[in-house]
């Protein structure tokens, strides 16, 4: 790849469930056309804001294909497809291609720690396994651990199809090393919501959004300001949607944000254990700042 392939206002989308705990397709679908008028630029399904942890392969492959075909080629359709067991992560990674996911995104593997060679042979095993982008997903909160800028510097080199990284160390001597010494085809986005005005303003080319689920077409004006140099209005947009950012993490995600939906008429409220229901106290704080913004 000669330029960056991966870049704009990604969504990493929610997975709607009925009260059943099966998967509302007919939801799935109306945010896929939620999407698409709001000039969203990539679709990520089945990552940690989609509950990845508690989808079967047949549930990855199925919402992938459901999504793709709503979507009818309007806009990149990527999938997660990552876990800690390298084996089983080339697994979901072979599954989701087979699905017709564009890119994957590939969270580092959590838990079991690995050394930074540990994670350099476990990118390494998943980049030969397919031939489609791949995202590295770097989120040392969820994960506890770092993947160094020495080491997905080290990948983008090595592999042609490892393609970005969505970096969410909140680390901005990690996040500027990244920037400043990546090969020309590979991408750095930002994970963070309350990061993009000052990430797009260091160069970054997107990100991979939260609040995206919400507010598509405001995310997208962010960047796309920061990106023309408009800091008045990044500024301004940053403003008005720094709380709500801030709130979709008031407890685990993706909780406050599927209430949120729900509220605001998209899905029904469900969740995968151990995933839980709000708190009635978020959900008031939450259910003020929706009405606050206008989006119930």
């Amino acid at each position: 790849m000669s330029t960056r392939y991966i870049s704009g206002s990604a969504v990493a989308l929610v997975t709607p469930f009925r009260q059943d705990g099966s998967i509302d397709f007919d939801a799935l679908r109306r945010l896929v056309q939620f999407h698409l008028e709001a000039g969203t630029d990539i679709i990520i399904t089945c990552g940690t804001t989609g509950e990845s942890p508690t989808l079967s392969g047949d549930e990855q492959a199925e919402i992938i294909r459901t999504v793709k075909d709503e979507a009818a080629g309007k806009i990149m359709v990527a999938a997660g497809a990552g876990t800690n067991d390298t084996r089983h992560a080339v697994e979901l990674a072979k599954n989701a291609e087979r699905a017709g996911a564009a890119a994957l995104l590939s969270v580092a593997p959590y838990y079991n720690k690995p050394s930074q060679e540990g994670m350099y042979q476990h990118y390494r095993h998943v980049a030969e396994a397919v031939s489609v982008p791949i995202i590295i997903y770097n989120v040392p909160g969820r994960t506890g651990c770092n993947i160094t800028a020495a080491t997905i510097l080290r990948l983008a080199r090595d592999f042609e199809n490892i393609a970005a990284v969505k970096e969410a160390s909140e680390n901005i001597s990690q996040i500027s090393e990244l920037l400043e010494e990546r090969p020309a085809h590979f991408s750095v986005l930002t994970g963070e919501d309350s990061l993009i005005l000052p990430f797009m303003a260091m160069g970054g080319d997107g990100a991979i959004s939260v609040a995206a689920n919400q507010i598509p077409q405001q995310i997208k004006q962010l960047i796309e300001a920061v990106k023309r140099n408009d800091l008045d209005e990044a500024r301004s947009i940053n403003r008005r949607y720094r709380k709500l950012l801030k709130l979709n993490f008031i407890e685990s995600n993706p909780v406050p944000v599927k209430y949120a939906l729900a509220r605001m008429g998209m899905i029904e409220e469900h969740y995968r254990l151990p995933l839980v229901p709000l708190s009635d106290e978020s959900k008031k704080i939450i259910d003020q700042e929706l009405k606050t913004l206008g989006l119930t």
